[in-house]
């Protein structure tokens, strides 16, 4: 049997991949057990109910993105109303999305072994409890706490979202449901500020950023409530004819201990690179994460061959369109998540715009982004990788327009709000890469991998955007600095500009690669 990639095999098929060395014969490369999460009455593809199911996963999952765009805004209110320093503001920042980053795997296998539906809705229940926490916070501390807290939520229903699209959706419909929450993703970044911006504005200066946290509760109580009437049963499982003892063991809770060990040293050196006064020593860590990664690995063969399933199969890296699906999108997000905090920086501090000013330049970004989603979503089966291709054009020609309005705005007194429309042909760009590419990178995954998979893409989209930001912010500060403001900003589109044609490499030797895998069928 050999493997189309654009073809949903059954679950519990054996998967394959053709030989790239001769194009002949077949190459093993999972063979998994039927995934016992699927076969609850209906065949897969099937279960009349998977539209609602989507339509709960996505109000979460946007729930939880939005809290990773809405706080940029909210950072000069927290400073007024708790006398927050410097670096407490970097940490209320940071701490979310480095727990975010470091539970996504974990995160992901729990819910391959345990069920799905429960640890989502273990992951909505502690994402708006912390949310309360953090609303109610009495000083930056407890702020702080209560962000590292969101972020292991978000970590655990994250995955769980992609995984059961996977298992709820087959064919042409996967391409759509993708689209949908590529939708959601794309809405919530440029939403957000919006968002932030007027919450701030109802709710004053100094106590306005309360009511940032405070909104997630009554979408998290709703999320909940819909979840438990109509997520199928069990919602907690245990995989059959085992013990609770082993269905933990199974969990491979070593291979979690060492992944994110290997993460948080990765992660912290980049998020702190921004705080006042952080010590060159920090960069040490990259070293410890590099020999907790090689730990990792070896420990993932070694549980593998002792005839466990290991938290995440490393065969699945040997099947090339998750293999470069994984690193296209990691270098995508390298990219593009430093745009908004540029292009934020660049209205409030540059211009001096207010934070829903600010905000607001992101909205034809945000509808052209939905709109995109879904007309990808549904193509994505017919069209493979070119419309992924097409979108990251799209991105640059964006991007090239807005660097050209920031430096003509001095020059020729061009309106800064030309950016609504250039930030538009991105967001019309960000539509077709990132629910087109989760389809296409996912489609050879087997379903009893689909949580774990989902957390290596997500997790790499979260290192992408640490690292990028760091880097990104730094050449833009240290150009304003001489420069200034447009020259400064301008810059920093430059090297996203150049991080998105590295995404765009990778997908054109993809598309090729599937290209010859056709030519050989």
């Amino acid at each position: 049997m050999t493997s189309d990639p654009h073809r949903d095999p059954d679950p519990g098929e054996t998967w394959h991949e053709r030989s790239p060395a001769t194009g002949t014969g077949e190459l093993p490369i999972l063979s998994p057990r039927p995934d016992p999460q699927t076969h609850r009455g209906y065949a897969h593809g099937t279960d009349p109910r998977r539209w609602r199911i989507l339509a709960v996963l996505l109000v979460a999952i946007f729930m939880s993105l939005v809290a990773v765009s809405i706080i940029n805004v909210g950072l000069p209110s927290i400073q007024e109303g708790l006398g927050a320093s410097e670096s407490q503001l970097q940490w209320i920042l940071s701490g979310y999305a480095l727990t975010f980053g470091v539970v996504l795997v974990a995160g992901g296998r729990a819910g391959d072994v345990f069920g799905r539906g429960f640890l989502w809705m273990l992951g909505v229940a502690i994402f708006t409890l912390s949310s309360i926490a953090a609303g109610l916070a009495p000083d930056p501390t407890m702020l702080i706490v209560a962000r590292f807290v969101q972020g292991v939520g978000s970590g655990l229903l994250n995955p769980q979202g992609v995984a059961m699209i996977q298992q709820y959706f087959k064919g042409a419909e996967r391409g759509k449901a993708f689209g949908m929450l590529g939708s959601a993703v794309g809405v919530s970044v440029a939403i957000g500020p919006v968002l932030g911006g007027l919450l701030i504005q109802t709710g004053g200066a100094a106590e306005g950023w309360r009511w940032l946290f405070m909104v997630n509760v009554p979408v998290g109580v709703v999320a909940l409530v819909l979840a438990f009437l109509w997520f199928p049963r069990p919602l907690l499982r245990r995989p059959e004819g085992t013990t609770i003892r082993h269905a933990l063991r199974e969990m491979d809770p070593t291979g979690a201990v060492l992944l994110g060990i290997a993460l948080l040293a990765t992660l912290l050196p980049f998020i702190e690179a921004g705080s006042p006064g952080t010590s060159p020593w920090v960069w040490v860590l990259l070293a410890v994460a590099a020999m907790f990664l090689a730990l990792w690995i070896a420990w993932e063969k070694h549980f593998k061959a002792s005839g466990h399933q290991p938290m995440v199969d490393l065969d699945i890296f040997r099947v090339s369109s998750f293999l470069n699906g994984t690193l296209l999108i990691s270098l995508y997000f390298l990219g593009i998540t430093s745009v908004w905090v540029l292009v934020t920086l660049y209205m409030q501090k540059g211009l001096g715009h207010t934070a829903l000013a600010a905000g607001c330049v992101g909205l034809l970004n945000a509808l052209a982004s939905a709109v995109a989603s879904n007309l990808a979503g549904s193509r994505v089966n017919r069209m493979g990788r070119k419309i992924v291709v097409l979108g990251m054009l799209s991105v640059v020609v964006g991007l090239l327009l807005s660097m050209a309005v920031i430096l003509l705005h001095d020059s020729w007194h061009i309106s800064e709000w030309w950016l609504v429309l250039t930030l538009g042909f991105v967001g019309f760009g960000q539509g077709a890469v990132v629910s087109p590419n989760q389809t296409l990178t996912l489609a050879e995954v087997p379903l009893e991998y689909a949580g774990s998979a989902g957390g290596v893409m997500q997790t790499g989209q979260r290192v992408g955007t640490a690292v990028g930001i760091a880097m990104i912010t730094a050449v833009a500060y240290g150009v304003i600095a001489g420069q200034g403001w447009s020259v400064g900003i301008a810059a920093g589109l430059g090297v996203v500009v150049l991080v998105v044609l590295l995404a765009l490499a990778v997908a054109l030797r993809d598309m090729r690669h599937r290209a010859r895998q056709d030519s050989r069928a």
